[in-house]
């Protein structure tokens, strides 16, 4: 790593602290004695969505979160419950080194926290991912998943 001040690379590392997105590391130049603050961010491996029809597309985290915030509008679910079902989401994919993942698995999964987090969320999710035709479809549903 590189002093930002002199450009030598002869550094020593004073602290670190990791959280959850990067790891912070509070060095010392040994050319010069400055400290400097450095960030290593851990990469993120993308992954793909197979549709039901077979075609791929990339994942994309915003439309992710824009179908759990309809299905969760005018509910006590707060945005920071939704980003961290997607992050939970997120890392269990990406910890499992998932290249692809099925739109159905994923829609499975979301219902699975949506199940725990709010009832009428949980329906409303559902009834698009599993293309309710009518009211039959509702009643089923519920019915199968008291």
């Amino acid at each position: 790593m590189k002093c930002i001040y002199c450009g030598s690379e002869d550094n020593k590392v004073l602290d670190s602290r990791n959280n959850e997105e990067n790891i912070r590391r509070r060095r010392e130049c040994n050319n010069c004695g400055r400290r400097f603050t450095t960030y290593e961010y851990i990469e993120k491996i993308p992954f793909l969505i197979v549709k039901r029809d077979g075609s791929r597309e990339s994942y994309n985290f915003n439309k992710l979160k824009n179908s759990l915030i309809i299905a969760c509008k005018k509910r006590p679910v707060t945005e920071e419950q939704i980003d961290n079902i997607i992050n939970d989401i997120e890392k269990n994919i990406q910890n499992k080194m998932m290249q692809e993942i099925k739109s159905s698995s994923l829609g499975e999964v979301v219902l699975s926290y949506l199940k725990n987090l709010d009832d009428v969320a949980f329906v409303r999710y559902a009834s698009v991912f599993k293309n309710f035709q009518n009211k039959e479809d509702f009643i089923n549903f519920i019915n199968n998943n008291k």
